[in-house]
């Protein structure tokens, strides 16, 4: 059973999605039936739908499509951490559908974001409530993040995209350092997901492989999710890319490790109920 840890999905309008440049591949909508698609062709089961923007609205938008598709195994949503009750609003929320939440900190101005008392109560509230948190980095924040994890206390964390290494420009430190700080918390899952998009343009199988070899190492095969990044990846390169690259490599380096990388260590990290 193959499970896709990380897609989107999003009706796309300009305001809403700002990051997004108009006229690119990505600058248009993409819900369930596209991406169920995509998964056909690459021969993957289910898929976790992570949010895209600091909206509630939109997790109500990403739990509708998982209710009229089933290949979506659960929800990564967005709720205000910092916000007044927050552990009573989570509690409020759907049991099941909704996996675990994700605040997309690497836009936020302040490097210390991370460390923030009520940001990080707010995470300790989705832990407690058996849910897991998402976490999104740029490389000025990655150094706080084994501070993070220790403020955090016991429960299931995801690293999503290796913590962006800048592969295009071959940047290697700081971020290989602080990668192998952060992985010594035996709790951080590492998501080997949205590569190809900090790669050149002209990327190669081949530049990814210092990077994989180096998350494989510091995580091990049994803490390391694959995931897509679908429809972002679009931007440098296609579905089916993304499994290729992650997928020759473990067939390199550790065959037996497959079926937990692209699929098994997804329902851990997330705790899913789901069958082939």
């Amino acid at each position: 059973m193959r499970i896709d840890a990380h897609h989107h999905l999003w009706h796309y309008t300009p305001e809403a999605f700002g990051w997004i440049a108009p006229g690119s591949a990505i600058a248009r909508d993409f819900d369930a039936e596209d991406l169920v698609r995509e998964m056909q062709a690459a021969g993957v089961d289910h898929a976790i739908a992570v949010q895209a923007r600091q909206s509630e609205a939109e997790t109500d938008f990403l739990l509708a499509c998982a209710a009229r598709q089933p290949r979506i195994a659960g929800v990564v949503g967005w709720i205000d951490l910092r916000a007044p009750g927050v552990a009573e609003r989570i509690a409020a929320r759907p049991a099941g559908p909704i996996l675990g939440y994700r605040h997309i900190v690497q836009d936020e101005p302040d490097a210390d974001f991370l460390l923030d008392a009520q940001f990080v109560a707010g995470v300790r509230a989705v832990l407690a409530a058996g849910l897991s948190y998402d976490v999104l980095v740029n490389a000025a924040q990655l150094g706080g993040l084994p501070i993070f994890l220790d403020r955090c206390g016991a429960g299931r964390l995801i690293l999503d995209h290796a913590a962006k290494p800048n592969i295009a420009d071959g940047a290697w430190q700081p971020w290989a350092d602080q990668i192998a700080d952060a992985a010594q918390q035996e709790s951080l899952f590492c998501k080997v997901s949205g590569l190809v998009t900090e790669a050149a343009r002209d990327w190669r199988p081949g530049d990814f492989e210092r990077y994989l070899d180096h998350v494989f190492t510091c995580f091990g095969a049994e803490r390391i999710l694959w995931g897509s990044d679908w429809p972002v990846c679009a931007l440098a390169g296609s579905y089916g890319d993304t499994r290729d690259i992650v997928l020759r490599y473990v067939e390199r380096h550790c065959p037996a490790a497959e079926a937990a990388v692209f699929g098994g260590n997804a329902v851990r990290a997330y705790a899913l109920d789901v069958r082939a």
